[in-house]
Order: C-alpha cells, then structure tokens, then sequence
C-alpha cells in the first residue's frame, strides 16, 4: 500500500495540472485572438472605405492602392528589422510594446484630417501593426504542441472573421452616419482596452531564451537566408499574399462601382464571409492537423480559383447572388490562409522563429503592397465610374495561386 500511494498521489496531481495547462493555453489563445482582431480589423477595415474615401478625397483607383499599400510597406521594413533583435526579449514585453506602438498609430489614423496625414498615419500603425502579426504567430509556435498548432492557428486567424462579422459592419456604419474616422477612433479605443487587459492575461514567455547563444543578429539573419526550407516558407508567404491582394483590395470599390452596392450595403459582404469563415476557418485547422497541412492548403488553393475568377468577373446581379460569391471567395481565402501559416510556423527552429516570423511578416507586408499597387494600377476607372481591368487581376491571382500549390509539396515542419 505505502508503495502504491506516491503513484497514486503523483496520478492525482497530473491530472489536476491537465485542465489548468489547458486554461493557461485557453486563455493565451484568447488574448492572442483578441489583439489579432483589433490588429486585422485596422488593416482590413481601409478596403470596404475604399469607395468613401475614394469619394472625399477625390482619389484615383492608384491613389487608393498606395494607402493600402503605405501600411505594408512600412510593416514590412519594421519587420526586417525586428528580426535583428526581436528573439532577445521576453514574448510578452515584445507583444506588450507593439500593441502600445499599434494602438497610438490607430490614434493617428483616427485623428488624421485629410489623405496625406492619414497616408503617414498608416505607415505609423503599419510600422507595429505588421511586427504584431508576427510575434502573434511565433508565440503560437513556441506556446502551441506541434499536433494542435493548426487548431490553435485557425482559432487566432477567426478573428478576421469576427472583425467581418462585427467590426467591419459596425465600423461601416459609424463611418455611413458619421465619417471615414469614426471607425478608428472605435479601434483605438478597443485596443487601449484590450492591451491593459493583455498586462494580465499574457504570461511571461522566456522559453526560447533558455538555450539561446548570443549571436551576432546579422549572422541569425544570414542563417534564416540561407536555409532551403525557410526560403520555400517565405516563397509561399509571398504567392500566398499576393495572390489575394491582387483581388481584396478592390472589392468594395468594385461592389458598389460595378455591381450596384451602396456604401451601406457593403457590410453584409463581410458580415456573411466572416459568419462563415468563423467556422470553416477552425475546420480547416483541425483537418490540417488531422490529414496533413499541405494536402488541406493545395485543395483549398486550387477550390479557391473558382470564386477568384468570379468575383472579378461579377456583372450587375441581385445581390443575393453578389453575397453568394463573395462569401464563397472568403471561405476558401481562409481556408487555404490557415494550414499555410501553420505549416509555416512549423518550419523553423523555436530559437529562430521570432526572427523567422520577423522577416515572414517583412515579406508578406511586402508582397501584400506590391500586390494592392500593382492591381491599383490595373484596375482602371471609365468615365462613368465603372472600374476596368479588375478581372485581369483575377487571372494574375489565379496563376500565382497554382504557383503556390507547387511551393507548398517542398515545405517540411521542423518545430
């Protein structure tokens, strides 16, 4: 008996500590969700003001395309230069700090009285914005056991569809009775909330600082550079990105130019993508890790083309066949989005994933602005207001898409 009851005891004490190691991870990914949303609700909410600011600050398709693209050229220089530093600090201080720096910039936006001074507000919030997203990801990387990374990676990616469910509706229509600012001064207020929540609710997070040997950042930025498998996972970061900026970007002003939306209407585009996508993004993370991450991102890539070529193409109908196709387009845009970032996450080494993601982020802003510039100059506008040309983009998307399934068969997991 005596010998038995230290098994027994320590028994016990195991399966006291499974349920709050689940709570303590329950309660990561909520937090990283919740500053995920505020973050994709701030990048995502300039697209369906597209046509509004278009409209006020008497902009070109080309002018509108350089203020999507001034938030990730700024994010992606920021983020090539935290992967020089960003792996010698605690997650946490690292989060913390951003989400400060994110959160004034939100302010400026919001504050912003006319195009140019909105133009480097977003280059400020693109600048901790873009590091943001992914920090975000490598915490997942570090916190998250390898066989429910996907899980956990659909779960925090669902906060782009619960900003289309919530924010973007709710955003569009302070902007419809107000103005373009209402929305940001909505977020910026959320985030302020959300990051004094965050001082609590984020746990120190040192692990991969156990082992690390200092090394001269430049050199860990050479190593990243030169290993075969990282350099696929940036490829497929980029054909991934820009495959959708090509199109995203110039759907709301297409709705409403084309198609015959009002600037009102266009909240139900993203209040019925993101209903959907809440789900079927968190599906495609668990068949991700149930049946492979590549297998799930090729059938989503190559489902994905049908709704590309669609919506590009969309003639004036009823809208309830308009709200059919965009919502199918977000379905598959999120799940094909969620097995690639977390294969990604994967594929690198815990004592160079910050780095790593640093520099993913760097090359995803990147390609995201190349894409929204060079579909803003692509798409054009006639002279009674239609927009041109917008399903050349498509077929652009659509061959950078099949170029991506061919990337993704030489990216391994690693970590």
């Amino acid at each position: 008996m005596s010998n038995e009851q230290p098994v027994h005891v320590a028994a016990a004490q195991h399966d006291e500590r499974v349920p709050k190691k689940q709570i303590r991870e329950g309660l990561l990914i909520f937090t990283l969700a919740a500053i995920q949303f505020t973050h994709m609700m701030d990048f995502v909410i300039m697209m369906p003001l597209g046509p509004q600011l278009m409209r006020v600050f008497n902009i070109s398709p080309s002018e509108f395309g350089f203020l999507v693209s001034a938030y990730t050229f700024s994010a992606a220089v920021a983020g090539f230069l935290s992967a020089l530093f960003i792996d010698r600090f605690d997650r946490k201080h690292a989060m913390l700090g951003l989400y400060l720096g994110f959160t004034l910039g939100t302010l400026a936006c919001a504050l912003a009285p006319g195009y140019t001074l909105l133009l480097v507000a977003r280059v400020v919030a693109g600048a901790f914005g873009g590091v943001l997203g992914a920090l975000i990801l490598a915490v997942i990387g570090d916190a998250i056991p390898e066989k429910r990374r996907g899980a956990a990676t659909g779960k925090v990616m669902a906060a782009f569809s619960v900003a289309s469910i919530a924010g973007i509706p709710v955003g569009l229509y302070l902007a419809s009775i107000s103005s373009w600012h209402a929305p940001f001064y909505l977020l910026a207020g959320l985030s302020f909330l959300i990051l004094a929540a965050s001082f609590k609710l984020l746990p120190p997070m040192r692990g991969h600082l156990t082992n690390a040997v200092k090394q001269n950042p430049f050199l860990v930025l050479k190593e990243i550079l030169q290993k075969r498998n990282l350099q696929w996972g940036m490829a497929l970061m980029v054909t991934l990105t820009m495959s959708g900026f090509l199109v995203v970007p110039f759907i709301s002003p297409y709705m409403v130019a084309n198609v015959g939306f009002s600037e009102q209407e266009l909240s139900f585009i993203y209040l019925f993508g993101g209903i959907a996508t809440v789900f079927t993004s968190q599906w495609a993370g668990r068949l991700a890790d149930k049946h492979g991450k590549q297998k799930v991102f090729a059938i989503s890539a190559v489902l994905s083309l049908v709704p590309i070529l669609l919506i590009t193409n969309l003639p004036p109908v009823p809208h309830y066949l308009a709200l059919v196709v965009t919502t199918i387009f977000f379905i598959f845009f999120g799940a094909r989005f969620v097995p690639a970032m977390a294969l990604i996450t994967s594929s690198v080494e815990p004592k160079l994933r910050g780095s790593f993601m640093s520099i993913n982020s760097s090359v995803q802003q990147l390609s995201a602005g190349v894409a929204a510039f060079v579909s803003g100059l692509i798409v054009q506008e006639a002279a009674d207001g239609r927009l041109q040309h917008f399903n050349w983009d498509g077929i652009l998307a659509c061959v950078i898409t099949l170029i991506a399934v061919w990337v993704v068969r030489y990216l391994k997991a690693v970590g």
